[in-house]
C-alpha cells in the first residue's frame, strides 16, 4: 500500500433541487472550500476521520477486490457539518479516490458515485463541472458544463440538518411533486445559463428553486435576502435545500465592491443569519495532492 491524499470541493447548497417525474436530483453548486483525505499504510490506530470516511475506504477496497491492509486515515475540512455544504460527500468522495490510489488504482467519477450512494445520499461535487445528479439513487448523471466566473456570499440560518433523516421524510415525495413545474423551469434556465455563460439565468434558476423549496424546508429570511441582493446587483440567491445555508450569487470574480455592502445590509436586516464568508463558484472534481509515496 502507498500513501495518497485527495482533495474534494464542498458546496454552497445546490443551484436547483427537487424531482422530475418522481426522480430525485440536484444541480451541484461546488465552491472553493475543501475537504482533504489521506490514506496511508498502518499501523492501524484511532482514525483521524469520521466513520463514513473510514467506511468509504473499506468499501472502495471491497469494490476493487483488493485485500484490506492495516491503514491510517486522516481528514481535514473547511466545511461545517449539517449545513448543506456537502461536508460528508466531500469526505467520502476524497476517501474513495485516496483509497483507490493507495492500492495503485484510480476510480472514475461514476464509480465513486456508486460507492458513495451505498453509504448515504450524496452530492455530485466529485463530477467535473456542474452536474445534474440523482443524489439518492444515482439514476441521473448529466453534465451541464463549466460555470462562468461567479462568487457566492454564504450565510447560515443556524441549526443542523441530518441528510439521512431529511431524505426519509414521509411527506417529501408529495411536496416535491407539487413543485415539479417550477423546478423543471429552473432546470431549463440553469442549463441555458451554463451553456451560454449567462450568470443572470443561473441566478434566476437558483432563486426559483430556493423559493419553491420553502414549503419543504423554510428559511424565514429568504425573501428579505432576495430583495436586498437584488438592490446590490446580485443575480440571485440559492439555498441548501436540505441544509441551513443561503448563497447570494454575484457575477464576476473577484466579488464586486457591491457585495460588501450587500453583506452588511443582510446582516443588519436579518439578525438570525450568520455570515460565513465569500467563495467562488467552481467546477467540481477531485484533485490528487499526493500519490504513490510509501
Amino acid at each position: 500500500m502507498m500513501t495518497a491524499t485527495v482533495r474534494a470541493p464542498g458546496s454552497c447548497g445546490e443551484l436547483v433541487q427537487g424531482t422530475l417525474d418522481g426522480v430525485n436530483f440536484l444541480i451541484t453548486c461546488p465552491v472553493d472550500l475543501y475537504a482533504e483525505v489521506t490514506v496511508a499504510p498502518g499501523p492501524a490506530g484511532p482514525a483521524a476521520a469520521g466513520d463514513k470516511t473510514v467506511t468509504a475506504v473499506l468499501r472502495t477496497w471491497d469494490y476493487l477486490g483488493v485485500a484490506r491492509e492495516p491503514f491510517a486515515v486522516a481528514a481535514r475540512s473547511d466545511l461545517p457539518q449539517g449545513k448543506g455544504m456537502a461536508s460528508s460527500s466531500a469526505d467520502i468522495a476524497a476517501a474513495c479516490q485516496a483509497a483507490a490510489l493507495a492500492a495503485g488504482r484510480r476510480l472514475a467519477a461514476a464509480e465513486i458515485a456508486d460507492i458513495a450512494l451505498a453509504i448515504e445520499p450524496t452530492d455530485g461535487i466529485f463530477f467535473p463541472g456542474i452536474v445534474m445528479f440523482d443524489h439518492v439513487r444515482g439514476l441521473i448523471r448529466r453534465p451541464l458544463g463549466a460555470p462562468p466566473p461567479m462568487n457566492v456570499l454564504i450565510f447560515d440560518a443556524g441549526g443542523r440538518i441530518d441528510t439521512l433523516e431529511f431524505n426519509r421524510r414521509a411527506d417529501l415525495a408529495a411536496l416535491n411533486a407539487v413543485k415539479e413545474d417550477v423546478v423543471r423551469r429552473a432546470v431549463d434556465l440553469v442549463s441555458r445559463g451554463l451553456a451560454t455563460g449567462d450568470c443572470a439565468l443561473i441566478g434566476q434558476a437558483a432563486t426559483l428553486s430556493a423559493l419553491a423549496n420553502q414549503a419543504i424546508l423554510a428559511k424565514p429570511a429568504l425573501p428579505d435576502v432576495i430583495a436586498i441582493a437584488g438592490r446590490h446587483g446580485a443575480v440571485g440567491v440559492n439555498t441548501a435545500h436540505s441544509g441551513t445555508v443561503l448563497g447570494v450569487l454575484f457575477p464576476g470574480r473577484p466579488a464586486p465592491a457591491a457585495a460588501e455592502a450587500c453583506r452588511d445590509d443582510i446582516v443588519r436586516a436579518c439578525p438570525g443569519l450568520r455570515f460565513l464568508g465569500v467563495a467562488s463558484l467552481i467546477s467540481g472534481g477531485l484533485t490528487v495532492i499526493e500519490e504513490g509515496s510509501r
